[in-house]
Parts: C-alpha cells; sequence; structure tokens
C-alpha cells in the first residue's frame, strides 16, 4: 500500500512500469507510436499556459512547462512495446517557491493527463497488468 503523504510532501512524481501506486504504472495504447506521440504533444500543448520545450521522435520523449499558476515542468516518455502497443510515462515537477513541496498537486497533474489521454487513445491497460 503506497503512502498518500509520500505524494503531498513532495514536489515531484512520476510514473514507471512497477510503482507500488497502482495508479501511477504506465499506460498501454493500442496505436502507433508515432499517432501516441501527436496525442501527447497535442495534450501538452493544451495545457493552460503551457509551452513545449523540446519534442524528441527518436528519444520518444517531450518536454513542456507550465507558466501560468502553479508552475510545472513534465518530461512525457512514449516507447513502443510492439507494432500498435505504446507505453506513456510522466515525470512532473511543481516548482514551489516557499515550500519543498506540493501537497500531491504532481500527482494529481499525472493522474489528469492520464484521464485525458485514456480519453484519446485506445487504452488497453497499465504496467504489470494493473
Amino acid at each position: 500500500m503506497w503512502n498518500k503523504w509520500k505524494y503531498a510532501l513532495t514536489n515531484h512524481c512520476e510514473t514507471r512500469e512497477n510503482h507500488e501506486d497502482v495508479e501511477l504504472r504506465s499506460h498501454y495504447y493500442k496505436a502507433a507510436n508515432r499517432a501516441v506521440m501527436a496525442a501527447v504533444k497535442e495534450l501538452l500543448a493544451s495545457l493552460p499556459g503551457a509551452e513545449l520545450l523540446s519534442v524528441s521522435e527518436e528519444r520518444g520523449e517531450i518536454c513542456a512547462q507550465t507558466k501560468r499558476g502553479k508552475k510545472l515542468f513534465i518530461v512525457a516518455t512514449v516507447i513502443s512495446v510492439r507494432p500498435f502497443e505504446t507505453a506513456v510515462d510522466f515525470s512532473v515537477t511543481t516548482d514551489t517557491r516557499l515550500l519543498p513541496f506540493d501537497f500531491g498537486r504532481s500527482r494529481s497533474v499525472i493522474l489528469e493527463l492520464y484521464r485525458k489521454l485514456d480519453a484519446r487513445l485506445p487504452y488497453i491497460g497499465s504496467g504489470l497488468n494493473g
């Protein structure tokens, strides 16, 4: 069982295949890498005050930051597992000026990004058969 306080008392959160928090496990989509990259790029660009910093198709990495409200630095990693099966992971860091934590904001941003991406692409599951 993951500890809720762990995410409240940090300013960074990321997903991975075998995360102890089931909601933060890699998401898999039944789509080609190119289509997933395009969907992630559109999603990040549509965030309020967002700016795409870099897009590397070769590395499957997109970096973005938001400049409105709480500033966020987001890295999305898109990995082809097999033809028409692509995994997406996110890493989110909140720019906190006074306190070294964001009260779970970075985690909630990831969950919202996955929710929106799941609506755009055919979601087929999470890491470790989640």
